[in-house]
């Protein structure tokens, strides 16, 4: 059974930076792209960022050059490193990770900023 788990939320003022942690386990195999959502206080769903097991980035416009994903495709782990965070980045984040086209999301991680 796939098991995603998230760590490094909490709360941090505004300018400050958080670095999201996501480790897959429970295939044999290798997990495909993996990604960061986030949902809003306004319940908005929105995606952040995702990486492909090549290493290629998306990032939605609101983060681009604030947020950086990465990957270590040996630990089956996925990095969100959070720079100039505003309290717009306020949300639950989401972990998620394929494996054969199915997805598979964690339990989420809360990131408040607030001064």
């Amino acid at each position: 059974q796939v098991r995603v788990m998230e760590s490094g939320g909490g709360l941090v003022q505004p300018g400050g930076s958080l670095r999201l942690s996501c480790r897959a386990s429970g295939s044999r195999f290798s997990f495909g792209t993996m990604g960061w959502y986030r949902r809003t206080p306004g319940n908005q769903r929105e995606l952040v960022s995702s990486i492909t097991s090549s290493g290629s980035t998306t990032y939605a416009d609101s983060v681009k050059g604030r947020f950086t994903i990465s990957r270590d495709n040996a630990l089956n782990t996925v990095y969100l490193q959070m720079n100039s965070l505003k309290p717009e980045d306020t949300a639950i984040y989401y972990c998620n990770v394929y494996l054969y086209s199915q997805p598979h999301w964690g339990q989420g991680t809360q990131v408040t900023v607030s001064s």
